[in-house]
């Protein structure tokens, strides 16, 4: 039987205290913390679980654990065998290649949608998202970076209102979220590449310039590809 991984440095979330009892509470919570613990890598990537274990460190019995963990197995966070037990999965090449092919079908839609269209307050938004990624360059402020990459390329599907679109770009967010932290860690050049990037691509929105939009998203998810894919970084 695989030896349980310890748990270090666990923080835990301040839990909502006003249904602390109710099972869709509890399995909610455990989820959500057990998906921080792996995306943040205090949960390693091929490390064995033990639902004891997880249950105790967060604070209840065993059922919404295993609910949770259910949960993640099918979002693919973990995989779960009557051999080996309960390992956190880390992405494959493939599954890193095929996600990027998604991102760039529906993020090119999303733009030669809403290039020209947004609004002043939406502008707005996407300028202090520049401003915000330029400080984390400068202070190379990686889990920082990070949550901003994901906002910006999220700000568009939201402008352009289709939630469908917004559910998968989450998905692929919440799976991408360790692989994208870990490479910036190691080369922390990239933070301040992709924001160029981002602002080659927000210029050309704002000017509708929806043929040069894509153009520039296009080229900075294929550079992202590589990037991730790269063998000395994997």
């Amino acid at each position: 039987m695989p030896a349980e991984t310890p748990l270090q440095n666990v923080t835990l979330a301040p839990a909502d205290s006003t249904a602390p009892g109710d099972r869709s509470f509890l399995q909610q919570r455990a989820y959500e913390e057990l998906k921080r613990w792996i995306q943040e890598t205090t949960l390693e990537p091929g490390a064995f679980l033990s639902e004891r274990r997880l249950a105790a460190e967060l604070g209840m019995s065993k059922t919404p654990v295993k609910a949770a963990l259910v949960r993640l197995e099918a979002e693919g966070f973990v995989l779960v065998s009557p051999q080996q037990g309960i390992v956190v999965r880390e992405l494959s090449v493939h599954e890193i290649a095929d996600q990027f092919e998604i991102r760039r079908a529906l993020e090119t839609f999303v733009l030669r949608a809403v290039a020209g269209k947004l609004n002043a307050a939406e502008a707005d938004r996407v300028q202090e998202n520049l401003r915000l990624q330029e400080q984390a360059a400068a202070s190379r402020e990686i889990g920082q970076a990070v949550e901003l990459d994901a906002d910006f390329h999220a700000m568009f599907c939201e402008f352009l209102g289709n939630q469908e679109i917004l559910s998968v770009m989450a998905r692929l967010r919440d799976r991408m979220h360790r692989v994208i932290s870990r490479v910036l860690e190691q080369d922390g050049e990239r933070i301040e590449t992709s924001r160029h990037e981002h602002q080659a691509i927000a210029a050309a929105v704002l000017q509708g310039d929806a043929e040069r939009a894509v153009q520039a998203m296009e080229e900075h998810l294929n550079y992202g590809k590589q990037f991730l894919l790269s063998p000395r970084r994997r």
